[in-house]
Order: C-alpha cells, then sequence, then structure tokens
C-alpha cells in the first residue's frame, strides 16, 4: 500500500498554476497523480466552507479518476487551513473529527479520518504555534487532545496517520536547531508533546528508517531564496504508524520538489 501526505498550501494556487510558483505546485500535483497512491492526504487547502469549485472539482478529479474525495473545510476563517484525502478503495466511513480543542481549533478543517476493514488512516493539520508564540499554550492543548483522540483509534484498529504536525522533532530535525529553540515549531513544550505521541504508541516511519541520517527535510522557508538551495529546512511533515505495525514498514521518505520551496510531500509505503 502507498500512501502520500502533502501540504500543498492552497487547492486554488495549484489547479490555477498562474505563477512560477503555482507550476511547480502543479508539476509536483501532476507528478503524485503519476504514482497513482491508494491514499493521497492534503493539508492546507484554504478551500471555502462549501468546499471545491466546480473547475477544481473537475480538474483534481481528471487527475485522479475513480477516486473519492474527502474535504474537511475552516468554518472558522473561509479560505484557511483545510485538509482533503482522496482515496482509490471507499472506506467503511468517514469522520471529520472534533477533539474539544481550544479556540477555533476545532472548526478549521483539521482532521479527517478513514475507517478500513483492517485499520484508520487519518490526517493532520496542526496548529501553528504562530508569531511571538501567541498559540503555544493551546497549541499544547490540541497536541494533548489530539494524542487521545488517536489513542482511542487505536485501541479500536491500528492507525496510519500522515501530516503537517509544525514541530521539528529533535535537531537533527531542522538544520540551524541552535538559532531556533524559541521558534514556532522547535520549543521544548512542542517537542515534548512529539515525544509524548510517540510513547502513547505510535512510531515516526521515516526516523525508524533513517535513524542518523540527517538533512531530511520537508519545508524550507519561502521568505529566504537560498533556504532550499542551501537545504536550510525543516521535518514538520510525518508518517507515524501504530507501533505493532510498524514492522510492516517498508518505505518512508521525502519526495523531490526540485527548487520549490515550501512543503515537500512525503511518501509511505507498508504491507498491510
Amino acid at each position: 500500500m502507498q500512501l502520500i501526505s502533502w501540504n500543498i498550501d492552497s487547492i486554488n494556487a495549484a489547479v490555477q498554476h498562474q505563477s512560477v510558483r503555482g507550476e511547480m505546485t502543479w508539476d509536483v500535483l501532476n507528478k503524485i497523480a503519476a504514482r497513482q497512491p491508494d491514499v493521497f492526504a492534503i493539508q492546507e487547502t484554504k478551500l471555502k466552507p462549501t468546499g471545491m469549485t466546480k473547475k477544481q472539482t473537475t480538474i483534481l478529479s481528471e487527475l485522479f479518476p475513480d477516486y473519492h474525495i474527502y474535504i474537511n473545510s475552516s468554518t472558522a476563517r473561509p479560505g484557511y487551513s483545510g485538509t482533503m484525502v482522496l482515496s482509490r478503495e471507499e472506506p467503511l466511513e468517514v469522520t471529520f473529527p472534533k477533539i474539544s480543542a481550544p479556540d477555533t481549533m476545532d472548526i478549521e478543517g483539521r482532521i479527517i479520518t478513514l475507517e478500513f476493514d483492517n485499520f484508520y488512516v487519518s490526517t493532520v493539520y496542526t496548529p501553528n504555534s504562530g508569531s511571538a508564540l501567541a498559540r503555544l499554550e493551546a497549541r499544547g492543548a490540541w497536541d494533548d487532545a489530539y494524542r487521545e483522540y488517536l489513542q482511542s483509534l487505536d485501541a479500536k484498529k491500528p492507525v496510519i496517520f500522515s501530516g503537517d504536525m509544525n514541530v521539528a522533532h529533535e535537531e537533527i530535525d531542522l538544520k540551524n536547531f541552535k538559532t531556533n529553540r524559541k521558534s514556532a515549531g522547535f520549543t521544548n513544550q512542542e517537542r515534548e508533546k512529539f515525544s509524548a505521541l510517540l510513547d502513547a504508541g505510535f512510531t515516526d516511519t521515516l526516523r525508524m528508517k533513517n535513524p542518523d541520517t540527517p538533512g531530511i527535510y520537508t519545508w524550507w522557508a519561502q521568505i529566504s531564496k537560498t533556504s532550499k538551495i542551501n537545504n536550510a529546512g525543516w521535518r514538520i511533515d510525518y508518517y507515524l504508524v501504530s507501533d505493532r505495525i510498524a514492522a510492516q514498514v517498508s518505505d518512508s521518505h521525502v519526495l523531490d520538489t526540485g527548487l520549490r520551496q515550501d512543503h515537500a510531500p512525503i511518501a509511505l509505503e507498508i504491507n498491510i
């Protein structure tokens, strides 16, 4: 089974591809379609509460024919956040869970979960702690609630979950760790919450396969013109699985996006 996950940073920008960066995003989307993943999870869709436009639906359906498409859009702020999952197999059930998160996080379209016969597949767009760490406390409450939610799934069936989790777990997971210790995504609190998630019975698949390999990143800041060229990135996108199926993972890696900055897609191959 092949799964791909990607923070696309706007479905509309991808399908319109009217800028250099938009063309790059469109190219990556086409390469993913050519791989025909069993499940393709997308974060930061930035769709309206009503979902995709007719044009967006047509284009995605042409790229991914015969896929079932599920959308969770933000109703807190239109064109903000949002997730989507495309699945070749129709799941038993699809849920858009609310996890009793603080602030407006529960209505920002951040989670979609698909239930299959023997496992769950879920995707998440974890809230960013924001500039000046204004949302750090709420983010911590989110992490606790999200961990409890995953544990509730794991008690029933193994879970495969992915997404932009907005945290670099260890120093190996970002280039400039010394200067980012108080930055959103690398605070002690966020890192400790991710450790607690792993301790709750889940495995970081890429690090399992590459325990000591430096320089593997999934995000490069757009504000710096040389971040991708110099590989000055962060690994903040993950595929995690229940510990009891971790041995069934055959590969976990980052897809090459060339010179495109921002997020890169991640891929998981698992025998399940």
